[in-house]
């Protein structure tokens, strides 16, 4: 995670922890004996994995098939029943089944990441690795990963299925479960690869990893300026960010294991302390003297450690992936991205992996029953390119941006459509604190193409808020969507090609109809009947593509119905993070920012003002 934000924990005391492990595996127990009813695996969210290795080779061809060496996505057999509890429990033995040359990949998490370890462990068998075992916090996601063919172990954890929001007591709940899941597996002699649920996998890092054997620990990190060009580790004297514990490589060496013990006594003696920090903390106690012969490994936490910095242009963070591409303009092929440096929440994240077409999400996903809207971006060269890159500018274009879409949202709206969004441009970038508008020293281009929760609250978009209020939930799909492979046949050929034209022009009229070769013609500021009027003759079409969204759409006719729309999209926007030197930085998008005029993007200028624009 990004190292400005504050974090906040609750003290755990031992012997309450010791407790509730115990507890934990009583009601592990009660929950398993309750399931000993055959059982039915549930289909496979993904389609096959489509791979050079045979994963089913991998497992150990001389001894017979269990729960610990089934090939992945292989479901159990039907009518079998669910194993005891006893049999989830993480052991020397369960760890050895699974891993390749010395080396077990691991991630964790509780059922309301279900779908991003589902897509973690999908990359990693789609590059034919299937040394990896996920903890589950809970026993909902352990049934349902051990029926999806997912090998999966018991943390004892007995934690809560919802989110785990950052910074909240379950988030740092989930840090020291990581710090005692490190101790945990170092002792058995295994090369361990941790990583957070919130990464994909793009290449095999296995080799990368071996060119670096007298590393202890090769770490990831926060950091956004470059200090190599080539697939290097970092040079550790420039780096600035903080380490982050998201992607981390550990070997079973005794220095090693001396820090994983103290980071543990660490995290759990403080309440305060967050994992990420103590970790950080600890590693630079004794720090700075390179490694002789390895000048990119340093000693470090008790002088002999042997320390390294995955790349960051490889090894990506949501900066260096989603904002500035760095490993495009290096000409350089990505290993992994981890969904930092975003704004939204976990909703946050996984659009950006849907953004990139790096999520895994279900068929249904891909096939609204009411079908898509989508419309081509219209965006002036003078807005995008010209002029300097300053906060006027930027707004300018986000704006003009932000008109359109609140323009689709009631189409969508009105069609009862699913939208997808367009891709969306600025020309400064947002942090949580105040910068000249890109990070100096960063590879950030401007203008670039930015994430959706650069301008836009995305958790907010996917609640249900109260219809009697905000009037009918207005789904929305990611700007790559219909680029994605994933999109079925029958979705890609339905589609209609809306033209809009001037209505005082005798050629411009609904009546003319259309054919495969030639677009719908609509008349600019259409009304509200209009639309449905034409539109209800293609209700069966899956995607209608407008040529543009200026002017298309005259507005609801029914003023309550105007309100909710609008009730609904003013809570939509975000802000913009931050203008240097100033106590209130940040500014507000405002959805409806053409109506008041004289419109300027400043800052609050005192508490009281310092609110969303909802009126």
């Amino acid at each position: 995670m990004a190292p400005w934000c504050p974090a906040e924990s609750t003290k755990p005391v031992f012997v309450g922890i010791f407790g509730a492990i115990v507890g934990g595996f009583a009601v592990s127990a009660l929950f398993f004996l309750l399931s000993f009813s055959s059982l039915t695996a549930p289909a496979l969210p993904f389609p096959a994995v489509t791979t050079t290795t045979n994963l089913t080779a991998l497992s150990t061809p001389s001894l017979p098939e269990t729960m610990y060496n089934r090939p992945i996505w292989k479901p159990p057999p039907p009518g079998s029943r669910m194993p005891s509890p006893r049999a989830f429990r993480l052991t020397r033995d369960m760890v050895r089944a699974r891993a390749r040359d010395g080396v077990i990949i691991v991630t964790f998490g509780n059922y309301a990441f279900m779908d991003f370890i589902l897509t973690w462990v999908h990359h990693l068998t789609g590059l034919g690795l299937d040394n990896l075992l996920v903890g589950a916090m809970d026993t909902k996601l352990l049934r349902e990963l051990y029926l999806r063919g997912v090998p999966v172990f018991d943390m004892g954890s007995r934690m809560d299925t919802e989110d785990a929001g950052w910074g909240s007591p379950a988030f740092h709940k989930m840090g020291r479960e990581k710090v005692l899941l490190i101790n945990e597996l170092l002792p058995f002699g295994y090369d361990l690869l941790m990583c957070d649920t919130d990464m994909v996998w793009l290449k095999n890092p296995l080799p990368y990893l071996a060119r670096y054997p007298h590393a202890d620990l090769l770490t990831s990190s926060d950091q956004v300026i470059p200090t190599v060009t080539d697939d290097s580790l970092e040079n550790w004297r420039q780096v600035t960010g903080a380490y982050n514990i998201g992607i981390f490589h550990w070997r079973p060496t005794e220095p090693a294991k001396r820090l994983a013990k103290e980071w543990k006594d660490l995290v759990l003696s403080d309440d305060k302390i967050w994992d990420q920090n103590a970790f950080n903390d600890l590693v630079h106690k004794v720090f700075g003297q390179p490694v002789q012969g390895e000048d990119d490994l340093v000693y470090s936490y008790d002088g002999k450690l042997k320390l390294g910095v995955l790349p960051a242009s490889i090894f990506c963070s949501g900066h260096t992936y989603f904002v500035q591409g760095m490993h495009q303009q290096l000409r350089l092929e990505p290993y992994a991205v981890h969904t930092t440096f975003q704004y939204a929440g976990t909703e946050g994240k996984r659009h950006r992996l849907r953004e990139a077409m790096l999520f895994f999400d279900q068929p249904p996903y891909y096939d609204s029953p009411g079908g898509f809207l989508s419309f081509k971006p219209n965006i002036p060269k003078k807005l995008l390119l010209d002029g300097a890159h300053t906060v006027e500018s930027h707004f300018q274009l986000v704006n003009y941006q932000m008109k359109q879409i609140r323009t689709a949202l009631a189409v969508a709206s009105l069609l009862k459509r699913t939208l997808v969004m367009p891709p969306l441009w600025c020309r400064l970038d947002r942090m949580w604190f105040g910068h000249p508008g890109v990070l100096e020293g960063t590879m950030t281009r401007q203008p670039f193409l930015c994430p959706m929760d650069h301008v836009f609250e995305v958790h907010i978009m996917l609640k249900d808020l109260p219809e009697e209020e905000f009037g009918a939930h207005i789904d929305f799909r990611e700007y790559s969507f219909l680029e994605n492979p994933s999109l079925p046949k029958q979705v890609k050929e339905s589609f209609l090609e809306v033209q809009l034209c001037d209505g005082d022009s005798t050629s411009c009229s609904t009546a003319n109809g259309t054919n495969e070769h030639r677009p719908l013609l609509l008349p600019r500021n259409s009304t509200e009947q209009t639309l449905l009027n034409v539109f209800s003759s293609y209700k069966n079409v899956k995607v209608i593509q407008f040529s543009s969204m200026v002017d298309a759409f005259r507005g609801f006719t029914d003023a309550a119905v105007e309100t909710r729309f609008r009730n609904r999209v003013k809570r939509y926007t975000g802000i913009w993070c931050c203008v240097e030197l100033r106590e209130i930085g940040h500014i507000y998008y405002d959805m409806y920012w053409d109506e008041k005029p004289g419109w300027k993007p400043h800052p609050p200028l005192t508490r009281e003002e310092d609110h969303p624009p909802l009126s």
